[in-house]
């Protein structure tokens, strides 16, 4: 993971990850135990959006943890969040998370054999490349616009986990005739269920409501949580 040049307050938790150590955001149900999600944050960093939605993901009784991927630093404004997002290797970050699983499944509180995992925008196209890299452990992957670096050239034949996408049909960052490409790539090459929906009219990062690049739409946003959320329980229970 990056080097931590800025402490987040967000994060509260450490774990062993790729020879190092990493830190993350744990948020765990009011119930105290809970299938474990993974959610990967947007080129943003581990902000308080990402956060927001561990703490919605414990308040639908999953037990949650956010790896932040940038050891602290968050984004403030787009070129920033680009010039995080190119610092990172795709590969070493997909290890780093290899980590998280490790951690999440240890813990007492979860209750799940395997983990669902989500992710936003660069996080979208980690949650694919995780699912890849550890088909054994997860069961659910929920892409939100999934872009970043190496997902084109990731293997996808090694997936096992059912696939949940949601995807904007105005999206600038990654147009809809890619998103129909990859939902053709993942039914021909994983071999769990895929299924992806489209919003119309919808643009990139519409779930986002902190409305960083003003495309968040509060109607999809809210059903494609609804999606997810009932997908999560059905994959994990």
């Amino acid at each position: 993971m990056a080097e931590n040049t800025a402490a987040n307050p967000r994060q509260n938790v450490t774990f062993p990850s790729n020879g190092g150590e990493a830190h993350g955001y744990l948020a765990t149900p009011p119930s105290g135990s809970g299938p474990g999600v993974i959610v990967i944050q947007e080129w943003w960093g581990l902000d308080a959006h990402i956060a927001d939605i561990a703490d919605r993901l414990a308040a639908e009784g999953f037990v949650a943890l956010a790896p932040d991927l940038y050891g602290g630093t968050v984004a403030h404004d787009a070129n920033e969040a680009t010039q995080l997002l190119m610092s990172l290797d795709a590969k070493e970050a997909a290890k780093d998370l290899s980590g998280a699983v490790d951690y999440l499944l240890a813990r007492d509180e979860v209750t799940s054999p395997k983990l669902g995992v989500i992710g936003f925008c660069m996080g979208g196209g980690f949650v694919l490349m995780l699912a890849a890299e550890r088909p054994d452990q997860i069961a659910a992957a929920v892409p939100f616009y999934g872009v970043g670096p190496g997902l084109e050239a990731a293997d996808l034949s090694s997936i096992q986990a059912d696939v949940l996408g949601h995807y904007a049909e105005d999206d600038a960052f990654y147009p809809l005739d890619d998103a129909k490409q990859l939902e053709r790539r993942l039914t021909d090459e994983s071999k769990g269920s895929v299924k992806f929906y489209y919003y119309d009219g919808a643009g990139h990062a519409f779930h986002d409501n902190e409305n960083k690049l003003g495309n968040y739409n509060a109607d999809f946003a809210n059903q494609a949580w609804q999606r997810t959320v009932d997908f999560l329980r059905a994959t994990l229970s």
